[in-house]
């Protein structure tokens, strides 16, 4: 699935970048065959023709604004307009892109353990109709359920994620700072504006496989899609296998194991 040569990339200057300002890019790594894939099979799940238990879905409202979204309502017929799906680690083609060896070089170079987990696994879409405007968020906090925040995350473009089409934007080292709220997750509008978000936005355009990384803490957001065709694209959230959840109205979840122990 990966590009000749991404398997071994040089990976210090994108995990330096990363360490100072959250986020950093890997370049396109993934090939059009993989691509092609990816995107039929997240067409075939959003369209039932392909299924699995225990998938989670969240279509989008059709006003386009994030406070309209409705929970869980899950699978709701047919449609190419879902904002997410997660836990596609059910599905082996996207397992395997979770899996594959340049992520795993990545995740064993800021997570030291030797068992590696993962938290989540989502293919985000703004659809053909423009999908939702994402405010600035941070993806961890007390709403997540865990013994410690994770710090990693692997976003990849199924299709070109220009600024038309709502690509991602942060604010450069906004990770640094640690969480926002103890809760996590959008951003108060009141922080927002004392830490001058609008202006110290940087915009993060990518082509159809370009892999990158986004610490959990950093401050991001995504507009809608301008531009008529659908924008997939898929993140992997990866965490330390000691991490455990912590909610107790029902049993803990056990995460998926993407790399265990090295020999």
């Amino acid at each position: 699935m990966l590009l000749p040569g991404a398997a071994t990339l040089d990976l210090a200057a994108a995990l330096a970048h990363y360490d100072a300002h959250g986020w950093a890019r890997l370049g396109r790594v993934a090939t059009d065959e993989a691509l092609e894939a990816l995107r039929a099979r997240a067409d075939d799940v959003m369209l039932g023709r392909v299924r699995y238990p225990g998938l989670f879905f969240q279509i989008d409202a059709p006003s386009g604004s994030y406070d309209d979204l409705t929970y869980g309502k899950g699978w709701e017929g047919p449609s190419l307009e879902y904002r997410k799906v997660e836990k596609l680690e059910k599905d082996p083609l996207f397992a395997a892109w979770i899996g594959n060896p340049l992520f795993e070089r990545v995740a064993r170079a800021r997570i030291d353990e030797p068992t590696i987990t993962l938290y989540r696994a989502v293919l985000f879409v703004k659809g053909a109709q423009g999908g939702s405007d994402l405010p600035w968020h941070q993806d961890a906090g007390v709403f997540w359920g865990l013994d410690r925040d994770p710090e990693l995350q692997i976003w990849t473009a199924l299709d070109d994620a220009d600024e038309e089409a709502g690509c991602v934007d942060v604010v450069s080292g906004s990770h640094r700072g640690g969480l926002a709220t103890r809760l996590g997750g959008v951003v108060p509008d009141e922080l927002v504006k004392a830490r001058e978000a609008e202006l110290g936005a940087v915009r993060l355009p990518a082509r159809a496989g370009e892999a990158i990384l986004i610490h959990n803490h950093l401050w991001h957001r995504s507009r809608r899609n301008t531009t008529g065709r659908p924008r997939r694209a898929f993140t992997a959230c990866y965490m330390p296998g000691s991490t455990r959840c912590l909610r107790t109205r029902r049993a803990p979840r056990e995460f998926y194991e993407v790399w265990g122990a090295r020999a």
